[in-house]
Formats: C-alpha cells, sequence, structure tokens
C-alpha cells in the first residue's frame, strides 16, 4: 500500500485490480505510436512493453482527525463490468482496507467522486440474496448534480450498477447530497472538475499548509496531461472536461500539490510540472 502524509491527514491507497488496456479503449488518440513521445516518463509505471496503458481500480482511504473516509469503492464482489478483468470480482479489498486501519464499521463517510461503476462497487455487498450496504455507520456522501443527472439515466457501461451499488443506500437513508464544494472535515473538502460527469469532483486535503489533490477521472491516465485535448469517450461533457483539464493543469503545474490520480498505477502520487509547450506528471 502506498500512504502518504499530508500535514495532519494520512491517506492510504487500496487496491483492487491493476490492469493493462489497450490506450484507445479509453482515449481513441493513445495509439502506441502517438504514445512513443512520452515513453521517457511514462514508462515503466504507466505504460507497458506492449504500449498497453496500465489502469489501476483503487480506494483512497483518509484518516482526517476522528473522521475516517473511503474516496471511491471501486468495482466492488460480484458486479457486472464491461472489462472482462473486472466483471464479477471477488478480491480481498475489503480484507486489505482492515487492514490499513478501516474496518467496514469504522468507515463515517463514502464519498464518490462521481457515479460511474468503477467508483461506486463497494458501496454496497450481498447479504441474504440482497445488496445492502458495506459500510453501515457512514453517510455516503452524493454531489447534488451527479445525482441530478444519474437519477435518470444509467451508466451506460454498467446499467445494472445503479440498482445494485447506488440506490440500496438510498434505500438505507444513509446518502446526503451535497454540493461540489462540501467541507468534509477541516482539512478535507471537495472542489468542482465537472465534464467527465455533470457534477463530477475531486477531493483537496489541506493540513498544516501542505496540500493534495485526488483526481476522480479528472485524469483517467497521466498522459493527458500531456494531451488534455485528446477525446475520453467516457466523458460525458467532452468539450467542458476538456476545459475542466486545461483550467486543472493551469492551476496546478510547478505547484507544491501532490496529485494523487484515482486510476494512475503505483507511484500514483506525483507532481505536475512544465513539459516544453505540455505537461507532464513527475514522480
Amino acid at each position: 500500500m502506498e500512504v502518504w502524509k499530508i500535514g495532519d491527514v494520512e491517506i492510504t491507497k487500496v487496491v483492487e485490480v491493476v490492469s493493462p488496456v489497450s490506450g484507445t479503449m479509453l482515449i481513441p488518440k493513445a495509439t502506441p505510436e502517438n504514445l512513443v513521445d512520452l515513453h521517457s516518463w511514462l514508462r515503466p509505471h504507466f505504460l507497458d512493453g506492449d504500449g498497453n496503458i496500465l489502469l489501476s481500480i483503487h480506494a483512497f482511504a483518509i484518516r482526517s482527525g476522528d473522521a475516517r473516509i473511503v474516496v471511491d469503492t471501486c468495482l466492488g464482489a460480484g458486479k457486472n463490468a464491461p472489462i472482462p478483468a473486472w466483471n464479477d470480482l471477488q478480491t480481498s479489498f475489503l480484507a486489505d482496507l482492515e487492514s490499513a486501519g478501516f474496518p467496514t464499521e469504522s468507515v463515517d463517510r463514502v464519498l464518490c467522486t462521481h457515479l460511474h461503476f468503477d467508483h461506486v462497487g463497494w458501496n454496497t455487498i450481498v447479504e441474504d440474496g440482497k445488496w445492502v450496504p458495506t459500510f453501515p455507520n457512514a453517510r455516503y456522501l452524493v454531489g447534488e448534480a451527479e445525482w441530478g443527472f444519474w437519477k435518470d439515466e444509467d451508466d451506460p457501461y454498467a446499467p445494472e450498477s445503479k440498482n445494485d451499488s447506488i440506490l440500496p443506500v438510498f434505500e438505507a437513508g444513509l446518502v446526503d447530497l451535497v454540493d461540489s464544494n462540501h467541507v468534509v472535515t477541516e482539512d478535507v473538502r471537495l472542489i468542482p472538475t465537472p465534464g467527465h460527469t455533470p457534477g463530477h469532483v475531486s477531493v483537496e486535503i489541506h493540513s498544516r499548509g501542505e496540500r493534495a489533490i485526488i483526481t476522480g477521472d479528472l485524469f483517467h491516465h497521466p498522459l493527458q496531461m500531456a494531451h488534455p485535448d485528446w477525446e475520453d469517450i467516457a466523458d460525458v461533457d467532452g468539450p467542458r472536461a476538456h476545459r475542466t483539464r486545461i483550467d486543472f493543469l493551469e492551476a496546478n503545474t510547478n505547484q507544491p500539490v501532490l496529485v494523487l490520480g484515482t486510476h494512475f498505477n503505483a507511484p500514483t502520487g506525483g507532481h505536475i510540472v512544465r513539459d516544453g509547450d505540455a505537461y507532464r506528471f513527475e514522480v
């Protein structure tokens, strides 16, 4: 597990699965040929020898004062997913989360950066044939704008996810709909990063003068820092996502802010630096 300290706040990455996939699956222009110029910093951590991008599905577990927060709950157990390596998983994720000091009953916030299937899967588990909340003592924080969109839509990549991973926590009365600037604790707050989905948020940690930002799917992969304009087919609003990526890069390049990519393979934390007229991720 990777662990970072940001002032008084501790952040632990808990991995569910890491998969090599064709970059064009998400980003049509991310062909092996088009990525050659980025090999010097994408290899070996973010690009394999066959030109595939490495995607990590993981959660971030945050200790902030007395609060125990889990950011994005990955794919889950027994859930349907469009990629065979992600489908109907049975992993050690909950045991690993407990090893990190976060047994399910201790978690008091579950924070969803957005509601795509690979960020909500462990919201629920099966008990007696029924999907029930995995974290019974937690408030599940869902963006009001995000839910305003998805309540009438299904995830196009996993339509079942609303019924098996989202609605059960609503029905249990555990959801708090929050705005895109919601303050979670004194050291943890949401920041709006719309485009990938209408209510997408990232998570800022600020403690004792130190800062980190958990991206969510603002960036699926570090290559998007070099090419923020390349289409990402999972973006609900591509032009807005492009603008949001540019704004984020301009605000956080060559700054003392640790960027934690929600799908970045290890080493997952790094800094954004200028690379000529573009940007790159420096670990």
